[in-house]
């Protein structure tokens, strides 16, 4: 008999898909993988108003949770933060089979956090999240997801990363090209050498400081955008500012200029070490094989 392995994950969104295509590495993993990303996109487009089902939430929540079979997949209802607070219908838990272990993933807010109070050993989350709760501020920056464990304190948290699962964006400086002298690189350097306001998000304060060291933002000043507009808007306007760029198109309409990728915003599986265990390990090592670039060896 497998021995049965709970892992937490996030209840919707791009990181939880990163890891269900992770798991999806059989026939029925896939199918179910396929059912849960489908349906939580179809939700996804409701609570933004963009699709208007016949059936009411609960309904559809009755619909989709299926009881009766054990692997089915689970969801649950929770208030959106969108104005007027709506329910949500997202990932709640589900069973996948595999030769070595049975991983029950159970959706959690705040999947880091569960590691860290010891309610799971193995979770995956936002690589930002820890840079944001955990990492040591020092002089010289961050910049890859294999830099991370070393800057967690052993004292504060006995979580450690086990790799990345490559859904990346990246956190990246962009500029109007006015600041910049000719022939310069809009890169750490520069932002060392600069003096004045970096306009980034107010959540991702501490995580700029992780990641470009504190000795760069001696003569910064941090600047947020305005609510409303694009925040490309308010880094044009600031001249400087670090934001999350997949292709970057929004911040060249804008006029910005992209420079250095400073730090990988990616899922990351993440283990709890004071809780490892043999069939952990075999979970681990479905998610972070050898073909990974970003895997770490802990």
């Amino acid at each position: 008999m497998t021995e049965t392995v709970r892992v937490a994950v996030p209840r919707k969104g791009r990181p939880l898909e990163a890891v269900l295509e992770r798991f999806a590495t059989t026939d029925e993993a896939a199918a179910v993988a396929d059912e849960i990303t489908s349906t939580l996109r179809f939700e996804k487009s409701v609570t933004k108003g963009h699709t208007h089902p016949d059936h009411d939430v609960y309904e559809r929540l009755a619909e989709y949770s299926d009881l009766t079979h054990s692997a089915a997949p689970e969801y649950t209802l929770l208030r959106d933060d969108r104005e007027g607070m709506p329910r949500r219908i997202v990932f709640d838990s589900v069973e996948l089979e595999f030769d070595e272990v049975t991983i029950h993933l159970v959706g959690r807010e705040e999947p880091f956090r569960a590691l860290r109070t010891h309610e799971f050993g193995l979770g995956f989350d936002s690589a930002d999240l820890v840079l944001e709760e955990v990492v040591k501020l020092r002089p010289d920056g961050i910049g890859s997801i294999a830099d991370i464990n070393a800057r967690i304190d052993p004292m504060d948290t006995d979580v450690r990363v086990v790799s990345g699962l490559g859904d990346t964006v990246y956190h990246t400086l962009m500029a109007d090209p006015e600041i910049l002298p000719p022939k310069s690189d809009l890169d750490r350097d520069f932002v060392a050498d600069y003096a004045g306001d970096l306009c980034i998000s107010p959540r991702y304060e501490r995580l700029v400081e992780a990641v470009l060291g504190t000795r760069c933002l001696d003569e910064v000043e941090f600047v947020y955008p305005d609510e409303g507009p694009e925040e490309e808007a308010s880094i044009a306007e600031t001249g400087l500012g670090v934001y999350l760029t997949m292709t970057g198109s929004t911040a060249r309409d804008f006029g910005l200029v992209l420079g250095e990728h400073l730090f990988p915003s990616e899922t990351v599986l993440m283990e709890n070490v004071a809780e490892a265990t043999e069939a952990a390990e075999a979970v681990k090592e479905i998610v972070a094989g050898p073909e990974l670039e970003t895997a770490l060896r802990i």
